[in-house]
């Protein structure tokens, strides 16, 4: 799962890479459409614990023969990062099963937006007028999705998504931090070994066994989720963040598709303008830069 360089000719090497990503969007969305699939059924503590479970034995092998890579600089922050992650995870996952997919979707772009906010009042990272006003058109874009005037109000769903995304940003602030000491296989290792004790808590309050349809779609969430870290980390090793990071605009029109097919959703045009003002800021944030970089290495799904 490391980023290694794969040797091909360079304009091959940023085809595949953006193949990778492109292939990573969509079984994003495909996650996203499973978390609808099940709602109702199963609770997002429990879809939680199964998609922690299925994904850590399909990496079991790989972390089983580099047993070198458990070593760490960090203890406690490997356990609180594991859980701000299950937190964020089931945010989006009460987002996904009960707000239009696309809308959650669109939301959960302001990730970054509150990377670059955390970056400047937790690390000092400094601002600058561009990223001031991404800030601003940011926020924007995600008060033109949740239409906070509209008659019907803010949907509370929409704001569970605001909060995952704001988690998700705490998270890729303490994997900067816990970086420069630790590689990138032992942080993905630890957070897939952590996060299924720590899921299996709540779940056990709320626990009803799933039917087998259920567990066939738990099985292909997890799977979907590790095969997606895979994607992107082989990406990085062979493409710039900068040049990766527009990719991960497919995934709005990806779950748009599934959501129509499935659930009979359409997309209307508020949530694409806020959409691609939301994505447009979170360019202008990230730039080039170590942003950019854990930008699209940590997607929330």
């Amino acid at each position: 799962m490391s980023a290694g360089t794969v040797q091909m000719p360079g304009q091959g090497r940023l085809m595949l890479a953006a193949a990778l990503m492109a292939g990573a969007a969509i079984l994003s969305a495909a996650d996203a459409a499973i978390v609808r699939l099940l709602a109702g059924g199963v609770h997002p503590f429990v879809i939680g614990f199964f998609r922690g479970f299925f994904g850590l034995l399909f990496v079991l092998p790989w972390i089983a023969s580099r047993p070198g890579m458990l070593r760490s600089h960090y203890r406690f922050m490997h356990v609180a990062r594991a859980g701000l992650k299950l937190l964020s995870l089931i945010c989006f996952f009460i987002a996904f099963g009960a707000a239009p997919l696309a809308d959650a979707t669109a939301i959960v772009f302001t990730g970054p937006i509150f990377l670059t906010l955390g970056a400047w009042l937790l690390l000092g990272e400094r601002l600058g007028a561009a990223r001031v006003f991404a800030v601003i058109a940011g926020f924007s874009g995600a008060m033109i999705v949740l239409q906070p005037g509209n008659s019907e109000g803010v949907s509370p769903a929409l704001l569970f998504a605001l909060a995952g995304a704001a988690l998700t940003a705490v998270v890729q602030l303490m994997l900067k931090v816990m970086s420069a000491r630790d590689n990138t296989d032992t942080l993905v290792a630890w957070n897939l070994i952590l996060i299924v004790p720590l899921a299996l808590i709540p779940a056990i309050a709320v626990w009803t066994t799933p039917t087998l349809f259920e567990l066939g779609l738990l099985v292909a969430q997890g799977i979907f989720g590790a095969l997606n870290m895979t994607f992107v980390t082989r990406a990085l090793g062979m493409a710039d963040a900068s040049f990766l990071a527009p990719l991960d605009f497919l995934r709005l029109p990806a779950v748009a598709i599934f959501a129509f097919i499935l659930f009979g959703e359409i997309a209307g045009p508020l949530t694409w303008i806020g959409a691609a003002v939301i994505f447009g800021a979170t360019l202008i944030a990230a730039g080039g830069g170590w942003l950019a970089r854990l930008r699209v290495r940590l997607w929330p799904f």
